[in-house]
């Protein structure tokens, strides 16, 4: 499937996937910018997309920012739709006691273009029972 991307910034990089059998694809910042201990940031990519209708892009951690320097996406997995065609930035937290410094050129997350189903909202006075139920959180179990 394609995927038209386009560079808002010079300093933008394309992304790509970083193996054969990869899901996401690597933004990268535009930016230097401090990610303090404890605190979160938008880091611009520098880019804008053109997602087909019916798909999405979710926007993830990377696994190694975050086990080896306590950084993840803050609303993750991060949502852009199909039909929005401004710059993606990702919304980073620092979760670790030390300030994290981003590069220009760094890899700050990952995209996964996603398919989506949309759903026809059907207002109901009354939902099949469940054995659940209305139990909630780590109601079945831990």
């Amino acid at each position: 499937m394609d995927l038209k991307v386009k560079k808002i910034d010079e300093k933008a990089k394309i992304p790509e996937y970083q193996s054969s059998g990869a899901s996401g694809f690597d933004l990268h910042s535009i930016e230097d910018i401090v990610l303090k201990a404890g605190g979160f940031g938008v880091v611009k990519t520098g880019l804008a997309f053109e997602i087909p209708y019916g798909y999405e892009i979710q926007v993830r951690p990377r696994s190694g920012l975050a086990y080896k320097n306590g950084i993840g996406v803050l609303n993750s997995p991060g949502t852009i739709d199909s039909d929005y065609r401004g710059e993606v930035m990702v919304i980073l937290f620092n979760f670790s006691k030390e300030d994290f410094y981003i590069k220009s050129g760094d890899r700050i997350a990952q995209a996964v273009l996603s398919k989506v189903s949309m759903a026809n909202l059907i207002v109901s006075s009354s939902l099949d029972e469940t054995k659940r139920g209305s139990n909630g959180f780590g109601s079945t179990g831990v």
